[in-house]
C-alpha cells in the first residue's frame, strides 16, 4: 500500500493554491540534507526509537498515523518487529517494528517519493501506506487511528513547528473513546539567563562603529533576531524555570498564543547579556516514560537553544532574581513565524543595579 495514493497529488500541483510562505516551507524538506540533519540527531531519534521500542505492547495490532512522516523511519519503527523479530534494527524500521497492524505516514514534501521507496526496499509496503498531501486534505484509508505520533518540534518549540497539523489530526482522526495515544504528549519551554558579553559584542555591538560610521540602524535589527546555537553550560548564570507546559491531549491552537511570567534565581555574581530559551519532550504514555532536552546541560541536539539578546546588561549578585514575562504568538502574515516579546527587570536592593526592559523578537 506504500505506492497505492502515489497519484494523490503529481509534484507542483500539491501546492497549487498555497501561499509562497507555505511553499518555501513544504520545500525545505525536499532535500536530503535535512533529514540527515534530523536522523544524525541521536537524541532525537533513539527517544523515539525508545519510546516505541520499550512499549511494543502499546503499538502491537494497532493504527498509526505519522504526521510529516519525512523518510518514514518512525513509520517503519512501528511495524517490523512481531514480523520480523530476527532481524537486527535499522534507523528505518520503528514503528513497525513494534508490531502495529498498519502505519499512514503523511508527508507534503517531494521527500514522500524516497520514502516510498525505502519502505519497498525495507519490505514493508504492505504495512505502510504514504500519502502525499497536506494533513488536512488526505483522505486516509482507516475512518480512525489508535496513535499519532510525529517529531513536529521546530526551534523554540513552536517556530515553524507542525503543531497546529498534529492537533487537527488527533481531534479529526484520533479514537474518541479516550484510548488514542500521542508520541510524544507533553513539551515545556525552559528559560534562562546567560553571560555571552564576548559574543554579543561580536554580534550585535559591532554595528556601533562600522570603519567609522554608525551602523545602530542595522543595530536595532540585529536585536529583533533571535539566535539559534548551542550555549556553553558555564554561560548560564541563573536556574532555568519552566515557562510553558504543552498536554498535547488538551492544548488548543489558541493557547499557543501565550503571554506568562517567569523568575529567574541568579546563580552566580555576574552579567546578564541574554536569556535563553529550550525545550523538553515527553513521552509519557510509555511504561517508563521517556525524556529528552535540548538545553545546554545536556547532549546536543539539532534545535540547540534560542538565545534573546537584551538591550541592557544585567548586572546580577548571586541570590537575586531577574523577573519578567514571555509573550508570543504566531504572526499574522505566516502562523509558522512567531512574534515574540520579553519584559524583564533585575529585582535588587541596590539602585545602581536596577534595570528593567522591553524587547520585541521575530522568528521568520
Amino acid at each position: 500500500m506504500a505506492n497505492s495514493a502515489a497519484d494523490q497529488s503529481k509534484g507542483g500541483d500539491a501546492m497549487e493554491g498555497m501561499t509562497h510562505s507555505e511553499v518555501h516551507y513544504f520545500n525545505s524538506y525536499n532535500h536530503h540534507g535535512i533529514h540527515e540533519e534530523m536522523l544524525k540527531d541521536e537524541v532525537r531519534t533513539k527517544s523515539y526509537r525508545d519510546s516505541i521500542y520499550n512499549n511494543r505492547h502499546l503499538f502491537k495490532d494497532k493504527v498509526v498515523l505519522d504526521v510529516g512522516c519525512g523518510t518514514s523511519i518512525l513509520s517503519m519503527y512501528y511495524t517490523i518487529h512481531c514480523l520480523r523479530a530476527s532481524r537486527p534494527a535499522n534507523t528505518a524500521k520503528f514503528a513497525v517494528k513494534a508490531g502495529a497492524k498498519h502505519v499512514i505516514g503523511v508527508d507534503m514534501s517531494t521527500i514522500i517519493v524516497k520514502a516510498r521507496e525505502i519502505v519497498a526496499a525495507n519490505g514493508m509496503s504492505d504495512k505502510i501506506t504514504l500519502l502525499q498531501g497536506k494533513m488536512e486534505e488526505v483522505e486516509l484509508p482507516f475512518p480512525e487511528v489508535d496513535i499519532i505520533i510525529s517529531e513536529w518540534m521546530g526551534y523554540f518549540l513552536l517556530y515553524e513547528s507542525m503543531l497546529d497539523t498534529v492537533l487537527w489530526a488527533r481531534d479529526r482522526y484520533l479514537r474518541k473513546d479516550g484510548n488514542g495515544l500521542i508520541f510524544p504528549d507533553k513539551a515545556t519551554i525552559f528559560m534562562a539567563g546567560i553571560e555571552d558579553g564576548d559574543y554579543k559584542d561580536e554580534k550585535i555591538g559591532f554595528w556601533d562603529n562600522v570603519y567609522g560610521f554608525d551602523y545602530t540602524p542595522l543595530k536595532r535589527t540585529a536585536l529583533t533576531e533571535p539566535l539559534v546555537d548551542t550555549v556553553d553550560l558555564k554561560a548560564v548564570v541563573t536556574d532555568p524555570c519552566a515557562v510553558l507546559t504543552l498536554d498535547l491531549y488538551t492544548v488548543t491552537p489558541a493557547d499557543l498564543a501565550f503571554s506568562l511570567r517567569f523568575n529567574l534565581s541568579v546563580r552566580r555574581t555576574d552579567y546578564v547579556h541574554a536569556l535563553i530559551a529550550w525545550f523538553d519532550i515527553e513521552f509519557s504514555a510509555c511504561h517508563k516514560p521517556v525524556r529528552f532536552s535540548t538545553g545546554p546541560h545536556t547532549k546536543y541536539t539539532h534545535w540547540k537553544q534560542t538565545v534573546f539578546y537584551l538591550a541592557d546588561v544585567l548586572t546580577a549578585e548571586a541570590g537575586e532574581t531577574v523577573s519578567g514575562q514571555l509573550t508570543c504568538r504566531p504572526t499574522v502574515e505566516n502562523r509558522r513565524d512567531l512574534d515574540i516579546a520579553i519584559d524583564y527587570k533585575m529585582e535588587t536592593e541596590d539602585q545602581g543595579r536596577k534595570a528593567q526592559g522591553h524587547c520585541e523578537y521575530k522568528m521568520c
